[in-house]
């Protein structure tokens, strides 16, 4: 569970960002965002093997 609460960090991180760019057009704001979400992909990438490699695991415990 701990990756899910990084990624839940990382969104929440963000927030602040996303109505500075949105509300205001900040543009920094809108390059902040463009590399939380580039974070956001990689990490999503890392949890989706994660989760792969485990369900592997159990699949060969079961042969």
């Amino acid at each position: 569970m701990n990756k899910f609460e990084e990624l839940k960090n990382l969104v929440m991180s963000l927030e602040a960002d996303f109505s500075k760019f949105y509300e205001k057009n900040n543009q920094t704001a809108g390059t902040r965002i463009r590399k939380g979400m580039q974070d956001l992909k990689a990490m999503a990438q890392d949890i989706r093997v994660e989760v792969q490699e485990i369900k592997n695991k159990e699949e060969a415990k079961k042969k």
